[in-house]
């Protein structure tokens, strides 16, 4: 019981921890192993069916940052001084009867030839009847995407309980972000697009004011 109490403890610690770091210490550098660990945090994330809809893209090259720096308002500083810069990608290629799908099955999850008609047809009505997703290209793109923060959320917390900031980024211009990474050949032909991004590293200075949030009573309705 005790070391669940202080387990308990150590995890809201390292929610109180984190912030939205500004600034980083362009002189203090993630480890190696410190930051597998944080990309495995995303990696053994929850998917929906469990087809890890994603890619995360580490912009370390200068001269990429730069060229970021320029169409992605909001990560200006981070792009700066962060350790390490994840561009998280969401996939397009996630229609139940894709090659991605249908081969993510077979060599990922390792399924038996027999249970591929039957998880396809179930996937097709998910898709299809449930949540809409077959309407556009772009819904089916907005499903990825959300699922792209659940990654990101434990990234961002399996950080903070080691003691490493990070930052949350939605400030980019889509299209040119889009268009950058295209001309780089980072997007395999249309099958990704750019969802997310995050800065990873160690603040610069403490956070001018103590984290605030609402009480749990205003947030909370039990029925």
């Amino acid at each position: 019981m005790l070391n669940t109490v202080i387990k308990k403890q150590e995890i809201l610690e390292a929610f109180q921890f984190r912030f939205a770091t500004k600034e980083y210490d362009e002189s203090k550098k993630i480890s190696e192993d410190d930051f597998h660990f944080i990309l495995e945090a995303g990696r053994l994330s929850p998917s929906s069916y469990g087809f890890e809809p994603w890619k995360f893209l580490i912009i370390q090259s200068p001269e990429l940052r730069q060229r970021l720096m320029k169409i992605a308002s909001g990560a200006e500083r981070q792009l700066r001084g962060a350790s390490h810069f994840v561009i998280i990608l969401a996939r397009t290629d996630v229609r139940y009867d894709s090659e991605y799908i249908i081969n993510h099955i077979k060599s990922v999850q390792k399924m038996p030839d027999e249970f591929l008609e039957m998880l396809v047809g179930s996937l097709k009505g998910f898709q299809e009847n449930k949540l809409k997703l077959l309407e556009n290209e772009r819904t089916l793109f907005d499903w990825s995407s959300k699922q792209t923060y659940i990654a990101l959320a434990n990234m961002l917390t399996a950080a903070a309980q080691i003691g490493i900031d990070s930052t949350p980024i939605e400030g980019f211009n889509f299209d040119d972000v889009h268009s950058l990474l295209e001309s780089e050949d980072l997007l395999e032909n249309g099958k990704l697009k750019p969802s997310v991004m995050a800065a990873f590293g160690y603040r610069k200075e403490e956070p001018r004011r103590p984290k605030t949030r609402k009480n749990l009573d205003e947030i909370v309705q039990w029925v």
